[in-house]
């Protein structure tokens, strides 16, 4: 196979028997080569297939920033998903799951430790998911020697639900439209970039939990930290003032309740994952 395009260090992309783009993972398969070359294939740790080009180039510009032991975890935490769910999950699963670990970790070292709201309901109501999201704690511990806290199972089930959307959720209208309402009054406030960045890839997806959850789950008993609402609320004002218009909005169309813990939430990822763009930028120069 001839090296396509050198994406870091461990990451290469090449093209398969059919000529279809394929994304080669293994340490140090990009160090010190250029496009043209051949790949070591006794390097070779892991083949990306993704038939979407879409999906296929923002999974490259996360690859690009993200470390090889985060990156090797999560393909193994979405084989095993596949395997036990025994179901057909989205491609975009690679790039939504990756994405949430490698923010998860590094959030825990940053000593921001954040419950999920969700967390017994998503137990409860997705136990098979929960239970794949606890073994995939303890598979990032084996790895990296960090122990995420439980909540973070509960995140992770939520990315396998989600990447199952197809199969078990029906109402996706009313989620899509909720969505949409959600999105608009962002990109009214925010400097948004293109629709093929993985920043605007992160916004959707939190979106959608929130309607996933406000629409499709009852309602959730509020867990919020005053302590820690009230730091995120002088720290990132902007973004909180944002999230509680957003919350105002589908309470008075939708009738639906955003908890504080969600609200906290939504100001975090609005917060900090838009260091993403200049990563995506400097990547497609």
């Amino acid at each position: 196979m001839i090296i396509g395009k050198i994406i870091n260090n461990n990451v290469v992309s090449s093209w398969d028997e059919e000529g279809k783009e394929i994304i080669i993972m293994g340490r140090g398969l990009g160090f010190q080569k250029k496009a043209g070359q051949e790949v070591a294939e006794d390097g070779i740790e892991k083949i990306f297939r993704l038939e979407s080009k879409d999906v296929r180039e923002r999974f490259k510009d996360l690859l690009a920033s993200m470390p090889l032991e985060y990156i090797q975890v999560s393909a193994d935490i979405i084989s095993y998903a596949r395997k036990n769910l025994n179901t057909k999950l989205s491609q975009n699963v690679y790039l939504t799951l990756t994405d949430h670990i490698g923010f998860a970790i590094e959030r825990f070292k940053d000593g921001m430790d954040f419950s999920n709201a969700l967390y017994r309901e998503i137990k409860r109501f997705y136990p098979q998911e929960f239970g794949i999201g606890m073994h995939a704690l303890c598979l990032i511990e084996e790895r990296t020697g960090i122990r995420l806290p439980d909540d973070e199972a509960a995140s992770i089930a939520i990315h396998l639900v989600d990447a199952e959307f197809d199969i078990k959720v029906r109402d996706t209208w009313a989620m899509t439209n909720m969505i949409q309402d959600m999105m608009q009054i962002l990109e009214g406030s925010l400097n948004l970039p293109p629709e093929d960045s993985l920043y605007r890839d992160r916004l959707a997806s939190n979106l959608k939990f929130l309607a996933h959850r406000m629409l499709l789950l009852p309602p959730v008993e509020g867990r919020e930290d005053e302590v820690f609402r009230d730091f995120v609320r002088n720290h990132c004002s902007r973004e909180y003032g944002l999230a509680e218009k957003v919350k105002m909005h589908v309470k008075e169309k939708y009738g639906c309740e955003m908890t504080g813990e969600e609200q906290i939430y939504l100001a975090l990822q609005l917060k900090q994952a838009g260091s993403f763009t200049d990563i995506i930028q400097n990547n497609r120069k």
